[in-house]
């Protein structure tokens, strides 16, 4: 096939309502689960209460599904799971939106061609799977197993990634990786010898001092950090936010301090000037445990108060003030290492900052600290023989690896390795590809231009399914078994069990069946159990339980975690020193700083102001963008766009006006966004929740609601050690409605 054919047959499709589940289909099908049929998992007329674990955002919490008549009336958290403790987000308690979606995707798909046009097709799931594994065949055959790649988020792409594995791909790429989490996971990797982990391992609930740099606690939810501050407060924490903008999180605080955005590595280089000026660190730990302090010293000597103040916009009495405090709180005080922590090319440093501010009070494994929590020692899941390519690592950046074994490079080197003819073929879970930020819309939409054979597997019809070659409907996370969750570390170690609450609606099917029918299309035979059943059964029966037994609770608890030090323990550190590496010799030697270095970041220019972006409490991006349940709520349906009064005034923007927004290579949104006038906005910068905008209009609630960020990325940073990708280095300004 040639390019400009390809061209073609990449064309955006608008999804036909007759392929979509449909508000008459709905209720049919619903009507159908109340009468008792075609529901065993229910039963007729059964009520019950199905445990399990929830899919709206990585936390994972623990859900109780209550199921009437076959069909989930509501979800609570589950008082058995450690991470929800009977209690959830808005979101979680709205997976019943997700389910009940009218918009959902129905049948398979396959595009075809008619009068040259591309248009798509109800498939039966054999000619779909049969379709998918013939092309990935054959691109297998002509370019190696290296010309496949597979793009996911989500916890349901484990078994696709086992088929993957054992069809010799091995390029497997999480875009979430490049501008939230890979940082924050190198930056403590590359210090402590272990991650931040998830839940992080800040002892909040018994911290007296704890300072945040951007993190938005409240407002991007996460279940068990909530309650934890929640209950640290009442206990009489204290809390300081660096911040452009004031957060939720910032109106709980004892102070907070408008940052100028791009200068966080400034301030904590000046804390830790007081710290070691003023002799306010801990010299017997830092001894015993560190190394790397001379180098430390020197670079960071010359960053003054005085000097940060002026680059930072926050007084040098303040950092004064902050630096002893968190000193005299110590070590039942912390700096959180935060999430989404990629904002510009120094994410990895920055997260630095924060382990080594942590690692000066000697709070590390102390009350209200720094902890380090333990894992389930669950078996290991039993793994297909893969081929030898498997062991390639395909990243070009040194430090990716240490991060995230599990994928072998970031997502928008798949990008690159596309543009440049050596990936062919896309394998795409559940991440919606054009609204994914990592180097914006218009450079994906080239890529997806360019790829021979594209495949989608979500629920929904976002806007990555209309590119795609083959779309294949996922059910839901509330009708599936998914693998166990029991690879993250907490301070109760824990297997969690996502099962089934209902059976999958319409022709959709779950993702273990979906990559099982591949394998066997593939000739990987053995891939698989039998059954998922089968296979989680073995699992748990190697850890001692059953799957008939925790499907009762939907958990399985090991003993809680010995998080504290003993007087006179003697620690050691999975790094190459074995001692906390306040200078990295992993970065020195990859040819980097070994210390982290303030770099001045691009300004705005005249009349622009630089974008900052976050969420709401109901909003998980494309996992709820179209939930109604959700998005009813009036401070929900759509984003706004927060200006600080001066700049309205400056402008003539009112509160309430619509505007499009205009980014400095001259992209305009897409869409119109509400003014928000506000105080809690610095001058030089403007806030908007990202993941609105969708452009898709068989999402019939989240359509042309709000301005899309990612339309205006235009500019992007790469940070070289990892590969994370920085985007807030984008000004906007505003065009008023005519």
């Amino acid at each position: 096939m040639s390019h400009g054919q390809d061209m073609n047959r990449r064309d955006f499709i608008k999804i036909s309502s007759l392929f979509l589940a449909g508000s008459a289909a709905m209720s049919t099908q619903i009507g159908r689960t109340f009468s008792g049929t075609g529901n065993a998992l229910a039963g007729e007329h059964a009520e019950k209460v199905v445990h399990s674990f929830c899919e709206h955002c990585f936390w994972r919490c623990g859900i109780a599904a209550h199921v009437r008549d076959g069909r989930i009336y509501k979800i609570t958290g589950s008082e058995h799971h450690p991470l929800s403790n009977g209690k959830l987000c808005p979101r979680g308690t709205g997976g019943i939106g997700q389910i009940y979606d009218p918009d959902r995707l129905a049948h398979p798909l396959i595009r075809e061609r008619k009068g040259g046009q591309s248009t798509y097709r109800k498939a039966t799931w054999d000619e779909a799977i049969t379709l998918t594994a013939e092309k990935l065949y054959q691109i297998k055959e002509k370019y190696g197993p290296q010309a496949i790649a597979m793009l996911h988020h989500g916890y349901g792409y484990t078994f696709f990634k086992e088929m993957f594995k054992s069809f010799g791909v091995n390029k497997f790429a999480k875009p979430s990786f490049d501008f939230c989490c890979g940082p924050r996971h190198q930056g403590y990797i590359l210090t402590y010898g272990h991650s931040a982990g998830t839940p992080e391992g800040i002892d909040i609930q018994n911290s007296k001092y704890v300072i945040f740099f951007g993190t938005h606690y409240g407002e991007n939810m996460h279940n068990t950090a909530v309650q934890e501050i929640s209950e640290g407060i009442r206990r009489g924490l204290k809390i300081v936010v660096f911040d452009p903008r004031f957060s939720t999180l910032a109106g709980k605080a004892e102070k907070w301090l408008p940052i100028k955005a791009g200068t966080d590595i400034a301030m904590m280089q000046a804390m830790m000037n007081v710290l070691i000026t003023e002799n306010l660190y801990d010299k017997q730990f830092v001894e015993e445990n560190t190394v790397g302090f001379d180098e430390l010293w020197a670079e960071v000597r010359e960053m003054t108060p005085e000097k940060a103040a002026e680059i930072t916009d926050i007084p040098a009495e303040d950092i004064r003030d902050v630096a002893r405090r968190f000193a005299s709180f110590a070590p039942s005080a912390a700096v959180h290492p935060g999430r989404r922590t990629q904002w510009y090319a120094d994410g990895t440093q920055r997260v630095r900052c924060i382990a080594i501010l942590n690692a000066l009070v000697g709070n590390y494994k102390m009350p209200g600290g720094v902890v380090k929590y333990e894992k389930y020692k669950l078996p290991k899941a039993p793994h297909h023989h893969y081929p030898e390519f498997e062991k390639e690592i395909w990243s070009q950046y040194p430090l990716f690896t240490d991060i995230k074994p599990s994928n072998t490079m970031a997502s928008h080197e798949v990008m690159q390795q596309t543009m440049n003819d050596e990936i062919k073929a896309w394998f795409v879970y559940g991440v919606n590809v054009p609204e994914t930020v990592t180097l914006g819309r218009k450079a994906t939409l080239e890529a997806i231009d360019k790829v021979d054979f594209l495949v989608a597997v979500d629920t929904l019809p976002m806007e990555v399914t209309g590119y795609a070659d083959v779309v294949l409907p996922e059910c839901t996370y509330l009708e599936r078994y998914d693998d166990l969750d029991g690879g993250r570390p907490y301070r109760t170690p824990f297997v969690a069990l996502r099962q089934p609450a209902v059976e999958p609606m319409f022709d959709s099917k779950p993702g273990n069946e979906i990559a099982r029918m591949l394998a066997d299309k593939l000739d990987l035979h053995g891939v698989f159990e039998d059954s998922v059943e089968e296979y989680l059964d073995k699992r748990l029966k190697a850890a001692g339980s059953s799957l008939e037994e925790v499907k009762k609770t939907g958990v399985l608890l090991g003993e809680p975690t010995d998080l504290y030090r003993k007087p006179g323990e003697k620690l050691t550190f999975k790094t190459p020193s074995g001692k906390i590496e306040l200078a990295s010799s992993k970065m020195r030697e990859a040819g980097f700083s070994a210390v982290p270095k303030y770099i001045k970041h691009p300004e705005a220019p005249e009349g622009y102001y630089r974008i900052l972006t976050g969420r709401k409490p109901m909003l998980t991006f494309g996992r709820t963008a179209n939930n109604r349940f959700l998005n009813e709520l009036p401070t929900a349906r759509e984003n706004d766009i927060w200006v600080n009064p001066e700049v309205a005034k400056q402008h003539g923007l009112t509160h309430g006006e619509y505007v499009h927004l205009k980014n400095q290579a001259g992209v305009v949104s897409e869409f119109p966004i509400r003014v928000k006038v506000t105080e809690r906005i610095r001058k030089d910068a403007v806030y908007m929740v990202h993941g609105y905008g969708h452009y898709f209009k068989k999402l019939n609630w989240a359509y042309k609601r709000g301005a899309s960020h990612n339309q205006l990325i235009s500019q992007t940073e790469i940070d070289k050690a990892i590969g994370a990708v920085g985007f807030q280095n984008n000004f906007v300004t505003f065009i008023k409605e005519a």
